[in-house]
């Protein structure tokens, strides 16, 4: 709904929405006359974000009308790229997949999905049976970049890899905060709009937040403490913190002691980490181990919060477990001011109890198993390369740019030249579809309407909103779910139902929110009371739904209907663990460092550096050292150096600081707009470099198969 005021020069509207740029869900008041934005604000009578707003969503309408946006489909010629229309762009994409596929088979077509397909109802509703239409094994995504470890350890633990536990920072009295930097992510497996806020309350409430990071991130300085770790030895610290638990059996099961299993398998598997016995691999005093673990024992509502950085190391698999395990067994778990879960107006929690999606095919490589349909990212580019049956001939890639992305991003451009056919869903001509043969650029932003599903489900607080577009679609263009739903009936083999022909995303949404656990089809006393689309699209700025409530055992999907304490894979894989704790943490050679990667409020993706507000300022891609290091080696500040690694490297300026371990570097991802063939207009000052031209795709998570970026020793040399 449009609110009309009048000013001396002009009509101007205020139109209500949610921000789809990342997890956080900011509400935004935009001003505008029907053409033109003329302001962007917060909107401070969203209940869940409350006037919070971020550089990114300031900025929505330099985004929509970004000259360099693509808006009509493009072929690759001899002599260049060029405009084409939307059915013979099409045809195109379905003569070549469909005769790639008879001749090599459905595994020769690859399918890679980004992270902003997430921020897409309507590209998520229609994916699924995009993919079936495709039948390939290899299916790639962000997911198993950043967030994997997240849903391999729900899913084994509690049935479904979506039953992820939310910390209750609204109401918690004291958070353990590992590898996440919530002021630059505005929150992740945590949506938490206006989090600078939230954090801020548990202090002024007379609690406490702990920050544990290589870095002191922007969260750590406004922490009531930081502690300095070493990169990719979280596993170690979790185990010492549940060695203090299970010694002093400070156990507190509270409401779902009767829906637990494995309990005494747990009670021995931290016995060898002491916390004296970790301190020097973690760089953790074992006196502050000890103490932490006693306050976050001590205090009735507390939970431990693990993201990016616990997810992308060797053992993000067991840090995510051992989190979960730690919250479960301390009285944590389930309960106000702990780990809980949102209870969604739609769920995407739906399938069946005892379903195992888990290793049902391997990549053909390497032999990674697959996890919910998709095999690790890093085999993509070996795939490409590997003679034999089932090469990757084809890709078809959705809002992402593995180039710059994923592992070894030099390797995957080279690899991108020697395919027979590419299909790049994208608004940007970028570094990974300029390989493309078609590019289809869907709408973006203020051209869709947008209801959240997936963030809906990891947010703080149980919240509904929908955003109607705010400008119609110009000259042709279609949105993602159109241009699926086109694709999907060229290459599916079998006559697509009726009710899939005439469907759309609104659709979709409007049963799912009937039937979800709100909805007038809940239960009969809800059918005329009960939530429905029509009463949220009235509500501009969107319904309170309450807080987190316990959801356990009403949640588990596990065959069994109990939580699994001690999963058989992830015991294993701490026998591995034991066999190299004893030779953990060689020492470095002088000009040797561990690399670890970091985020700015400012950028989300690679696209969003193609906007002038979000990149100026001073140049943020650099590599940060401890200033007790750069005097050792001689740096100065701003001294352009080379960054080495086994795959590559990269010449970047040296930012010195003493926020940052010794032995300890970093660079920010998303970097790396240098390469020919793009049409970009980011400035060279700002274009960076590629922090992923040196992560070595080799380097996995052996438990989940998650990049493990964090932690590569890398040298750095004049």
């Amino acid at each position: 709904m449009n609110v009309s005021s009048n000013t001396k020069s002009r009509k101007t509207y205020i139109h209500y929405r949610v921000c789809n740029l990342c997890e956080a869900m900011c509400g935004l008041e935009i001003e505008h006359d029907g053409q033109e934005i003329l302001s962007i604000k917060g909107d401070e009578k969203d209940p869940f974000s409350k006037g919070s707003i971020c550089p990114k969503g300031a900025i929505l309408g330099e985004m929509y009308k970004d000259p360099d946006r693509l808006r009509r489909p493009l072929k690759k010629t001899d002599s260049g790229f060029v405009e084409i229309g939307w059915d013979e762009a099409f045809n195109i994409v379905g003569e070549r997949l469909n005769g790639i596929r008879s001749q090599y088979g459905n595994d020769a077509i690859a399918l890679y999905f980004g992270n902003p397909t997430v921020h897409n109802y309507g590209a998520l509703m229609y994916a699924g049976a995009f993919k079936k239409a495709i039948r390939t094994k290899n299916n790639f995504s962000a997911t198993s970049m950043d967030q994997l470890p997240h849903h391999f350890a729900s899913h084994f633990m509690f049935g479904s890899g979506m039953i992820m536990p939310i910390p209750d920072i609204n109401r918690t009295d004291y958070m353990v905060i590992m590898g996440a930097n919530p002021l630059a992510s505005n929150g992740s497996i945590m949506s938490a709009a206006g989090v600078q806020k939230r954090l801020r309350d548990i202090q002024q409430r007379g609690g406490k937040y702990v920050v544990i990071d290589p870095r002191v991130t922007e969260t750590a300085k406004s922490s009531d403490e930081h502690l300095f770790i070493q990169p990719d030895t979280d596993v170690y610290f979790l185990l010492a913190m549940l060695h203090v638990i299970t010694k002093e059996k400070k156990y507190d099961l509270g409401h779902v002691e009767a829906c637990i299993t494995n309990f005494k398998e747990i009670e021995s598997i931290a016995t060898t980490y002491s916390p004296e016995s970790v301190s020097q691999i973690t760089g953790v005093n074992a006196n502050d181990i000890k103490r932490i673990t006693e306050e976050y024992l001590n205090t009735e509502k507390a939970v431990l919060y693990g993201r990016m950085g616990v997810s992308t190391q060797s053992y993000g698999g067991l840090c995510h477990w051992l989190i979960n395990l730690i919250n479960i067994i301390t009285g944590h778990f389930d309960k106000e001011g702990g780990a809980m879960f949102t209870n969604p107006a739609l769920p995407v929690v739906r399938n069946k109890k005892g379903h195992n999606p888990y290793g049902r095919w391997k990549s053909r490589v390497r032999g990674l198993p697959e996890f919910e349909g998709e095999l690790p990212v890093s085999t993509m580019v070996e795939e490409m390369e590997t003679e034999g049956k089932g090469q990757i001939k084809a890709l078809f890639t959705h809002a992402g740019n593995p180039v710059l992305s994923s592992p070894n991003g030099g390797r995957m451009d080279k690899a991108l030249k020697g395919l027979e056919f590419m299909v790049s869903m994208d608004i940007y001509l970028n570094e990974t579809s300029k390989h493309a043969d078609i590019i289809l650029p869907p709408t973006t932003g203020l051209e869709i309407d947008h209801y959240d599903l997936i963030f809906n489900s990891f947010a703080v607080s149980n919240n509904a909103k929908y955003s109607e577009a705010l400008f119609p679609p110009k000259d042709g263009q279609r949105h993602d779910w159109q241009i699926l739903k086109a694709l999907t009936k060229r290459l599916s083999k079998k006559k697509l139902p009726l009710m899939y022909r005439i469907s759309t995303p609104k659709m979709w949404l409007r049963l799912g929110l009937l039937n979800g656990s709100y909805g007038n089809l809940s239960t009969i006393k809800k059918l005329f009371t009960g939530l429905n689309l029509r009463k949220i699209k009235r509500s501009v700025h969107g319904i309170d739904l309450g807080p987190l409530i316990p959801m356990f055992p009403k949640l588990i999907r596990t065959k069994n209907q109990k939580i699994n304490l001690a999963p058989q894979l992830f015991l294993d894989q701490l026998k591995t663990l034991q066999t190299q704790f004893a030779d953990k943490r060689n020492e470095l050679l002088e000009n040797e460092f561990r690399l670890i990667g970091r985020r700015h409020l400012r950028s989300n993706n690679s696209w969003m550096h193609n906007t002038e507000k979000l990149v100026s300022g001073k140049n943020r891609c650099t590599v940060m050292m401890n200033a007790l290091d750069a005097d050792r080696l001689g740096f100065k500040n701003k001294e352009e150096v080379v960054v080495k690694s086994k795959v590559g490297e990269i010449k970047i300026p040296v930012e010195i600081t003493k926020n940052i371990m010794t032995g300890v570097v970093s660079i920010p991802h998303g970097f790396g707009h240098h390469r020919k063939g793009t049409k970009l207009k980011v400035a060279e000052a700002h274009a960076g470099v590629s922090m992923n031209d040196i992560t070595d795709h080799n380097r996995l998570d052996a438990l989940t198969g998650n990049a493990a970026f964090s932690g590569q020793i890398v040298k750095i040399v004049r």
